[in-house]
């Protein structure tokens, strides 16, 4: 199964999972309330949610004469995208990552730390897949799947609500508060893992397709092997809601059971672009402080 259909089942199964859960709340008037939800979400996080997560990490945007946007230009052009625009974030944990709805109003942002500590090779390595993200709309996706996973957090919470007074609203099911207690508390951990496997799905793909678009998959992947040993010398102050965006989680692992880690493990995307070459990348400079 490839990526983009294997991205799709997951959509559809935290869609069916959204349903489930607005059935049990209301019955038909529960769907209602789940497409209303989602339907409202989507609409701001569609519209909103770059401006959002670029002014909440104070990001500034740079000129045309700023070494990132040199690279971000050249990229792009070959790549056959227009020019987003170039960000840089105040911070020294090295991390970069994509957002914006669509193409033409794509946006790419990088911190400090990771100008600071990557060379030009390694660093067109990790821009590559950030535009890679944004060619095959993986911004919009996750945004897309984000919000399916809170509305249904939300709808969970209500439904909790629900049975402590008296059970489903739709006479019909006589659904037990028990049944509905259960699924209010399974449903937004099945949300979550759904989510967070989407995420790692298209960042495999994104590794893939940014190497090819480099032109070689070493300076990504010596950039994924720096950038995990520096990141967990010196986290990131991100919001765990916006870890997926990043092209490596912004803070150490111990935060995130597997199942929920919205990136694979450093070591296997790196396998994943070399195979048996992984052990010859060089060892990891150490991040400024």
């Amino acid at each position: 199964m490839n990526s983009g259909l294997k991205t799709a089942v997951l959509l559809g199964a935290l869609s069916g999972l959204l349903l489930l859960i607005g059935g049990a709340f209301g019955g038909q008037g529960g769907l209602v309330i789940a497409f209303i939800f989602a339907i409202g979400f989507n609409v701001v996080s569609y519209w909103f949610s770059d401006k959002i997560v670029l002014r909440m990490y104070r990001a500034t945007e740079v000129g045309q004469d700023h070494p990132l946007y040199r690279i971000t230009a050249r990229l792009a052009q070959k790549a056959g995208l227009p020019m987003p625009k170039v960000y840089t974030i105040p911070q020294e944990s090295p991390n970069a990552f994509a957002t914006g709805r669509d193409p033409k109003h794509a946006a790419v942002a990088a911190t400090e730390g990771i100008l600071r500590l990557l060379p030009e090779s390694e660093l067109e390595g990790v821009i590559a897949h950030e535009l890679s993200h944004v060619k095959h709309r993986d911004t919009l996706i996750s945004t897309v799947a984000a919000t399916l996973a809170t509305v249904i957090m939300y709808l969970a919470t209500m439904l909790r609500w629900t049975a402590f007074f008296g059970g489903s609203r739709d006479d019909d099911r006589n659904s037990s508060p028990i049944a509905l207690l259960a699924m209010a508390f399974l449903a937004p951990l099945a949300a979550a893992v759904i989510q967070a496997a989407i995420s790692r799905q298209r960042e495999f793909a994104a590794d893939r397709s940014g190497a090819d678009l480099a032109g070689t998959p070493t300076g990504l992947a010596n950039a994924l092997r720096h950038l995990d040993a520096a990141s967990k010398q010196l986290p990131m102050d991100a919001s765990p809601a916006t870890s997926h965006l990043f092209i490596i989680k912004p803070f150490s692992a111990d935060r995130l059971l597997s199942m929920f880690a919205t990136h694979p493990p450093t070591e296997a995307r790196i396998k994943a672009l070399l195979g048996e070459r992984a052990p010859l990348l060089s060892p990891a400079p150490q991040p400024s402080h």
